[in-house]
């Protein structure tokens, strides 16, 4: 029997590239539209178009995922390598490479939730430019006049702050700036809230308030563009979200973190009677300084007045006014005695009075007598003008020669801290205090530079 009559032949097809993924797309779309895989994060990379580009891989195999920006833009968090990750999405195939791919619809981290690596991520980066620093965070004012408080004005929140304010200071002024405090819209209201406050000036300190609530309520206190706004205010903020149990990154960036907004509001002004009693504190301290002042100035005074200079002057100016009277009562002296010489040479004149022309005696011994006062008090009046211009000039003299006169003449007199008088610019140091005695008062100086 021939062979050749049982042959046949087997027909070929023949696909082109494209046809063939095209035939393999259309064979494994439809079977893996909704597919969730899980794998580890390698190759990551963020397009400028928005879209997100990495590998999910494990032990034995790896899968491209894309996911476009429609769908990034709502992810709370930022896939990284290394990063476990669960994706949910529809099976494709890029048939430019010929390879297939999952459109990611949503991401999920592995073991953690996305809120909270998002959390995380943010908390890390903006730790990295300092915005955590303790020494960036402004004081609160020690009484401010007005506080301004962004919250929701229908919550418990604003009714707890009023209460605890007026208990507290009932003068205290508060302005509300209305906000949602949870949803999308609320952290861009709040961070407007900020910029509305330090734009008008109209406030001392901020209270940013919300009451407790899951990771999801108070997402909006988490959000980049609320941490930066709370770190641009030139107001000190207080950030007062949620229990004390719960943080976001607003308590982080905040001047001031409260568990509680009843505890911001206790931390905004302390209680009137405790502010009135540390005035009072304060008051009796500076009376007990500027006593301790008077006190130290006055024994100083004293022992200025007591010095040898002074001393020794005064008892100069003494013995010269002594020696004035020692002078005075000579000089009456001996002018009682020689109007006594002239009695008694009259009195033995007078007893030939009665042979003589006696007025015409009488007339020549007053005469004489005139003569003799007129020379007297000629005397006395040149003795008393040479005493008087000598104590002139001695007084003079001791005025010139006093170290107050050569003060008064614009000359001072430097000490330094230990009291000994600067001769030389030497001898004191540079940032070193003395004190200048002036012609009145002395002025406590501080030694910026010098000249030898």
């Amino acid at each position: 029997m021939n062979q050749a009559a049982f042959s046949f032949e087997i027909p070929r097809r023949v696909y082109t590239v494209s046809a063939l993924t095209q035939e393999i797309r259309n064979a494994l779309e439809p079977k893996f539209l909704d597919v969730w895989v899980m794998g580890e994060v390698s190759n990551f990379r963020a397009a400028s178009s928005g879209h997100l580009y990495f590998t999910l891989k494990d032990d034995a195999a790896q899968l491209r995922i894309v996911c476009f920006r429609n769908q990034a833009r709502y992810l709370k968090f930022k896939p990284q390598d290394g990063v476990s990750l669960t994706v949910r999405g529809r099976l494709s195939v890029y048939e430019a490479r010929g390879e297939y791919q999952i459109v990611a619809e949503y991401l999920e981290p592995a073991g953690l939730g996305a809120l909270q690596l998002a959390f995380e991520q943010l908390k890390q980066k903006l730790a990295a430019e300092g915005l955590f620093d303790p020494a960036r965070r402004k004081p609160l004012p020690l009484l401010p006049s007005t506080v301004g408080v962004i919250t929701s004005p229908t919550g418990a929140v604003i009714r707890d702050i009023l209460r605890v304010l007026k208990r507290r200071y009932p003068n205290m002024n508060v302005l509300l700036y209305p906000a949602r405090v949870q949803g999308e819209v609320a952290a861009g209201e709040i961070a407007e809230g900020i910029r509305y406050f330090n734009r008008n000036h109209s406030v001392d300190v901020l209270i940013l308030a919300r009451g407790g609530g899951s990771l999801e309520d108070l997402w909006p206190f988490n959000e980049e563009g609320l941490a930066r706004a709370i770190v641009a205010s030139e107001i000190p903020v207080i950030s007062a979200v949620g229990h004390e149990t719960d943080f976001t990154i607003a308590d982080f960036v905040a001047d001031l973190r409260a568990p509680t907004p009843s505890a911001a509001a206790e931390m905004v002004v302390g209680r009137k009677q405790e502010f009135e009693a540390d005035l009072r504190q304060r008051e009796h301290q500076l009376n007990q300084a500027m006593g301790l002042k008077l006190y130290e100035r006055s024994q100083r005074l004293t022992v200025l007045a007591m010095h040898r200079v002074f001393q020794t002057m005064s008892g100069r100016l003494a013995e010269k006014l002594q020696r004035l009277d020692e002078l005075g009562m000579a000089l009456e002296s001996a002018a009682r005695a020689r109007l006594g010489q002239s009695r008694e040479h009259w009195l033995r004149a007078s007893a030939g009075i009665l042979r003589v022309d006696w007025r015409r005696v009488f007339d020549l011994k007053r005469a004489r007598l005139v003569h003799i006062e007129v020379g007297i008090h000629a005397q006395l009046a040149r003795t008393l003008a040479e005493r008087r211009n000598l104590y002139t000039h001695l007084h003079a003299l001791l005025r010139e020669r006093s170290p107050l006169a050569i003060l008064g003449r614009g000359y001072s007199i430097t000490r330094d801290v230990s009291g000994k008088i600067v001769r030389d610019a030497g001898s004191v140091e540079l940032e070193t205090e003395i004190t200048v005695r002036l012609a009145r008062g002395e002025l406590g100086a501080m030694v910026r530079s010098k000249k030898l």
